[in-house]
């Protein structure tokens, strides 16, 4: 659960969608699993070779994503040899694009080396450097959380008020 300010209303959420949103992608294998589908790579040894994560860790990671639809299996088969799966995002994969951007942008800003960042992103129909621009549903560009409300969603799920002085989870 997170606790979270709703206006004046200090509420402890129930159904978080940042914390559900973790709970299927936030650990770092994931993530680069994530990543290395968004570059085209598709097969398991490819996967493997490119994040450097163990096997066991791979295949669990593979597995999670196929089940939370994120991912799908594709067979496929080299002459020869038997059918093996290839992993291709679906539209709720593919829907994840904006957050790993989000955290390559945070990423090069804060933590590349000094020569720059590693991979720049560019629009293949013109080749400019892509920026992610954060925006409201009347396309005013919001530069920060110091320019948001939030407000009470028709799903909200509160429970009780948390303690003062208690810890929020």
């Amino acid at each position: 659960m997170s606790e979270a300010t709703l206006g004046h209303m200090h509420v402890r959420v129930d159904n978080c969608s940042i914390e559900r949103t973790l709970a299927v992608v936030g650990e770092k294998w994931t993530l680069l699993v994530l990543r290395e589908a968004f570059n085209g790579v598709r097969r398991f040894a490819d996967m493997q070779a490119s994040t450097g994560a163990p096997r066991q860790v791979l295949s669990a990671r593979l597995t999670r994503l196929v089940e939370e639809g994120i991912l799908r299996k594709v067979p496929y088969r080299e002459p020869g040899q038997r059918q093996r799966d290839e992993y291709r995002l679906t539209q709720m994969g593919l829907d994840l694009y904006p957050t790993l951007m989000a955290l390559m942008q945070w990423g090069d800003r804060y933590l590349a080396d000094p020569d720059g960042p590693p991979v720049l992103i560019t629009h293949r129909g013109c080749g400019a450097l892509v920026e992610q621009q954060f925006r409201c549903a009347d396309g005013h560009e919001v530069a920060g959380p110091r320019e948001v409300t939030p407000i009470p969603g028709p799903g909200l799920a509160v429970s009780a008020p948390a303690r003062a002085g208690s810890a929020a989870g």
